[in-house]
This record gives C-alpha cells, sequence and structure tokens, in this order.
C-alpha cells in the first residue's frame, strides 16, 4: 500500500490555497488544523480552479463533518471519504472529490523515522528485531501533528514477548516535547538526548533508547535526502565487539539478502533431469507458481513445457491491472525455439536485452535472432530481421514473426539490447538507462493490447531484476504523482517472491536508487505544475544524461525507425480569484 502524507500542520487557509493551486489539480486535497476551533481540522480541496474547505469536528470521542459518519481517527474519516466519492457535495450540489492527497516534507529526513505507522504494527516490527533499546518513531495516528517514540523494554508483555513502551511526543510551538521543561527544536535533537539520557515511565521503569528500527519507506519528493544519507557509509565499532559495522546501502541489501533467505518455493520443474540442460546455470531456477509454461507441447513428454522464465507482476500497483513482465535467462543454443515460442504464445511486441552476446570472453546470450535482411526458422516460426539502428547506448532490432504454415499471420517485434552496461558493476551514472527505458515504454504503449515486454540478461535475475524494478517504481511515480511513498526495499523483495535472485548487488540496489532519485529530480524540473499531476514517462525527446559529452539527440536519431513518436507538452493551468466555499451550512475561518 503507498502511503500518503496529506496532514499539513502549521498552515492557514489561505497557505492551503496557495499550495493546492500552484502544486495540485482537481480533486487534490489537505488536511490541517482548523484556526478557529482549536482541536478540530479543516479539510482543503481543490475543486476545478477553486478550492473549498470542510470543517472536521474532534469531539474527543470521534472526527466527523458536523453530522456524518463518526471515525476513531482522522485517517480513517479522509480513507472513507476518499473511496466514497460522490458523497461529498457543496451546497451548490457540486461534488467534491477526494483524488489525490497532497503531501507535505516528512518532518525529519531520519531514517528512524516511519511516518504513518499503527501502534500495532510498530509493536510488530520491534517484537520481530527482539533487542531491547531498539526504537522508531512514527506519526500519531490518534492526533495527527504529535509523534510517537515506540521502544523495545526489557519487561515481559501482555502476550509473552517483550513489552514495547509507545511515548508521545507533543508538538508545541514548533518544538518537541515528552512533558516536562525540555524543548526541543527537531525530533533529531529530542532522540539524541533521551539516547543519551534514558526516559522514566510514570510507572518509574526507565527506557533506554540503544540502536534505531530504520525505515525503508521514503516520500518521493525526499529520495534525494535520503540517498545522500544512505551514500554516507560509515564504520563504527559495535559495542562491546569491536567488530566493523557498515550502514547505509550495505544494511539495507544485507537485510534484503537475509529476509530472502525465508521465502521457500518450489522450483522441482527446473530440477528435473530432462531440464536441467536448458538452464544456463545449474542453480538459477524459476519458482514454479510464477514459471512460464510453454503451450502446446506434448504433455506425454517430462519437461516439454518448461522455459527458465517467470511472469513478475506489479502487485504494489494501485492503479488498474498491474504491469506484467517475463524476466527470463539468456538463450543457449538449445533453447532458442522455446523462447521464440514464448515470444509468440504472449502476444510479446518488445524484448529487452541487457547484456552483449559476449562479455569479457564468456558467453552471456547465444544471438537468437538472425543477421541483418535474413530470416531463420526456429521451431515452427520463421523470425526476420528487418532493420537495426545504433543509438548511444543502445541498439534497436525491428524483427518480424510469423508461423511457418501461415506467413502471413506476422507480427513486429522491437528488441532493444542495452550495450553500455559494464561487464562488471553497474553503469557510472542513470540518464542513459532512464532515456532507455522511456524509448522501451513508449515503443511498449504502442501496442495497447499486447502481452509482457520480455526482459532478460545472462541469467535473468542481476541486471534484469534491476531494470524491472526500476520502471515498476517509475510507473508508481507516473501513476501517484511526485507526493507518493516509495519502500524500494519492499520493490524488490515484492519481485524476488516471483523470481528468485532479482536485483543481485549492492551496486545494483544503489543503482536503483540513484535512477528513481534522479528521475524524479528531472521530472520536478521538467513539469510546470509540481504535486499530485498524472505524470507520464520521460518523452523520449529526453536525454536524461549529467553526462554533458553524451548525445542528447538519440531520440531524433531514431526517429526514422521509430514512427510515430508521441511528444507531450507540460500542462499548464490557470488560477481564478480565491473564493471560500462552505460545507453543510459552517465557514471555517482562514
Amino acid at each position: 500500500m503507498v502511503i500518503y502524507w496529506w496532514f499539513h500542520r502549521e498552515i492557514t487557509g489561505l497557505e492551503a490555497e496557495e499550495r493546492l493551486k500552484t502544486r495540485g489539480i482537481h480533486g487534490s486535497f489537505l488536511a490541517r488544523p482548523s484556526k478557529k476551533n482549536v482541536g478540530d481540522f479543516s479539510l482543503s480541496v481543490r475543486v476545478g480552479d477553486l478550492v473549498t474547505h470542510i470543517r472536521i469536528q474532534n469531539t474527543g470521542d470521534y472526527y466527523d463533518l458536523y453530522g456524518g459518519e463518526k471515525f476513531a481517527t482522522l485517517s480513517e474519516l479522509v480513507e472513507y471519504y476518499t473511496a466514497e466519492n460522490g458523497i461529498l457535495q457543496d451546497k451548490d450540489g457540486t461534488v467534491i472529490e477526494l483524488r489525490y492527497p497532497l503531501n507535505c516534507s516528512d518532518p525529519t529526513t531520519e531514517r528512524w523515522y516511519h511516518g504513518h505507522l499503527s501502534g500495532q504494527n510498530a509493536e510488530k516490527l520491534l517484537c520481530a528485531r527482539e533487542e531491547s533499546g531498539t526504537f522508531l518513531v512514527r506519526e500519531s495516528l490518534s492526533k495527527p501533528g504529535d509523534f510517537v517514540l515506540s521502544v523495545l523494554t526489557d519487561e515481559k508483555g501482555k502476550a509473552g514477548g517483550k513489552r514495547v513502551s509507545h511515548i508521545k511526543i507533543m508538538c508545541q510551538n514548533d518544538r518537541y516535547t515528552v512533558g516536562g521543561s525540555e524543548m526541543f527544536d527537531t525530533l533529531t535533537d529530542l532522540v539524541d538526548y533521551y539516547k543519551r539520557k534514558g526516559i522514566e515511565e510514570i510507572s518509574g521503569n526507565w527506557v533506554h533508547l540503544k540502536q534505531p528500527y530504520y525505515s525503508t519507506r521514503v516520500n518521493a519528493a525526499d529520495i534525494d535526502s535520503r540517498v545522500k544519507q544512505l551514500d554516507l557509509t560509515t564504520e563504527q565499532e559495535e559495542e562491546g565487539e569491536g567488530e566493523k559495522s557498515k550502514a547505509g546501502f550495505w544494511e539495507e541489501f544485507d537485510a534484503l539478502q537475509k529476509s530472502e533467505a525465508k521465502v521457500k518455493k518450489s522450483r522441482e520443474e527446473g530440477q528435473r533431469p530432462e531440464n536441467k540442460s536448458k538452464n544456463r546455470y545449474k542453480n538459477i531456477l524459476p519458482f514454479n507458481d510464477t514459471r512460464v509454461p510453454l503451450r502446446g507441447r506434448n504433455a506425454d513428454v517430462v519437461g516439454s513445457d518448461y522455459i527458465n522464465a517467470n511472469y513478475v507482476r506489479n502487485n504494489l500497483s494501485e492503479s488498474g491491472a498491474p504491469k506484467v513482465y517475463i524476466a527470463t535467462q539468456g538463450c543457449l543454443a538449445t533453447t532458442v525455439n522455446d523462447f521464440w515460442q514464448m515470444v509468440w504464445q504472449e502476444d510479446t511486441r518488445v524484448i529487452v536485452m541487457t547484456t552483449r552476446e559476449v562479455e569479457k570472453g564468456r558467453n552471456k546470450c547465444v544471438p537468437y535472432w538472425p543477421d541483418l535482411q535474413t530470416s531463420k526458422e526456429v521451431g515452427p516460426y520463421v523470425v526476420t530481421n528487418n532493420s537495426e539502428r545504433e543509438a548511444t547506448d543502445y541498439k534497436i532490432r525491428v524483427l518480424e514473426i510469423a508461423p511457418v504454415d501461415q506467413p502471413n499471420q506476422s507480427r513486429t517485434i522491437w528488441h532493444y539490447q542495452y550495450m553500455s552496461w559494464p561487464d562488471h558493476g553497474v553503469p557510472h551514472e542513470p540518464g542513459a538507462v532512464l532515456s532507455f527505458l522511456s524509448q522501451v515504454n513508449g515503443k511498449q504503449a504502442d501496442y495497447p493490447d499486447a502481452g509482457p515486454m520480455v526482459i532478460h540478461c545472462s541469467a535473468g535475475i542481476g541486471r534484469t531484476g534491476t531494470i524491472v524494478v526500476i520502471d515498476m517504481i517509475i510507473e508508481t511515480i507516473d501513476a501517484i504523482g511526485l507526493d507518493c511513498d516509495l519502500d524500494i526495499p519492499k520493490y524488490i523483495q515484492m519481485v524476488r517472491e516471483q523470481r528468485s535472485g532479482m536485483v543481485q548487488t549492492e551496486a545494483q540496489y544503489k543503482f536503483i536508487y540513484l535512477s528513481v532519485s534522479e528521475y524524479i529530480q528531472t521530472t520536478k524540473e521538467t513539469e510546470t505544475e509540481y504535486g499530485n499531476l498524472q505524470l507520464k514517462h520521460q518523452p523520449v525527446s529526453k536525454k536524461v544524461s549529467k553526462d554533458k559529452n553524451k548525445s542528447v539527440c538519440d531520440a531524433f536519431e531514431l526517429l526514422s525507425l521509430l514512427p510515430n513518436v508521441p511528444f507531450k507538452n507540460p500542462v499548464c493551468r490557470q488560477s481564478n480569484h480565491v473564493e471560500i466555499r462552505t460545507c453543510g451550512g459552517r465557514e471555517d475561518s482562514l
């Protein structure tokens, strides 16, 4: 689930209008404290070019819209009216839609801040860690604007495990306190102070903050800060052990590696003696439950439907049907026919290859396509190479496939081979890869009814996983906007549950962060409105590269090869005079 940070703690109605008109579109909304009735809240919603303000009553027992449904938390109220479009209406009958939450920045970029996390879920996280003194900070769900420090203690809890103490952090006049005389300018100052001193509970028990439980969630707009923070890979002596430990990217990636060891799924089909010769690497095998079975094969021949490939779905997508990919290994001479059978049966129109055929003298993938202007039979199909064109970092081939006995039933296949991925490591900057993905997705969009794109490298997990995860996250940003929250490790866990080992190295893991960061930064710079816009993939005319010496004209060089390239102009909107509206006959004060 993508979490939204729509609560703006210290703004007035006029400031809310300004933000919604400059950063939002029709349906954008935010919640804020009421300036008229302390303790109440206001829901500010953009309706067309205007902004409507709706009073939210907080009785101390529940939240409601002065007579509407009653809710235990402000979050539940907002979620309800977001899901139930059409219920809210202005006094003139205008429907008020809550569609796009307009986010504010997190109060801190510290990784121990988990934002919108319930107390129950905080306890699950901390108890799973089992180390007393593990702590995190989260937003208060019962009183938006305040926060909670959740700490795992040494004491025994009601359920038998260790007790979690939840300590309220109050925000008063832009300063933070847990009660008493100590006030702090930032959450970081507060946490640092109590890490040294400890906190005495009313019961007399002392709570000590020893090690943070880091969140991997980050607001998309703040990802650059997170990257810089993770990049400060530090070495510190672990208390009492004298060992060195790394933080940052290594720490997150190491946690991912440990969690993958818990995934136990069958790979029985790939382990069959009949199928062993079809695997490029004997231990890199597809999960049974997501593997791509070849259709139309003789069921009496064991293993005849096997290919080392998996369907990979973006199960974190919240924009309709999830995008589906096929992740597979680089072809062996004995699997070329099976590969083209898969391409045909899945109605694939775009193939992405992220390796050269040979690297450092090692075979990575046999050429499964014919030479230019030639054809070759691959089982019951014939494949023709109609054209090839090289860009700065990749090569495009326009192929054609048809059944041997039905040559008129041909399909065009676009083959994108990325040539600039180094033998070891990752590209030195992500701009070229983002430009490449823009081209790939632009072509996939030309075939709205086509099947999944096929993506492969050599083993079909390292570079393949990196490309798939980057593309999934870009899809999320495009669908929701720059005010979404992202959890990159969660995406990797999700794809690893569908194909083992996706994203192989810490360098690839970091490259995903850098790619997403650059995509967001470039989008901010090129869009005239920043906020909850329905963004699309990079227009193919843009080269998203920091290397000024690299060509920025790849797309124009390819126009003869890529017909009907769509260009999208930025959206410009005009703001009308501010108008304050009421809901239910009540007016909120600015």
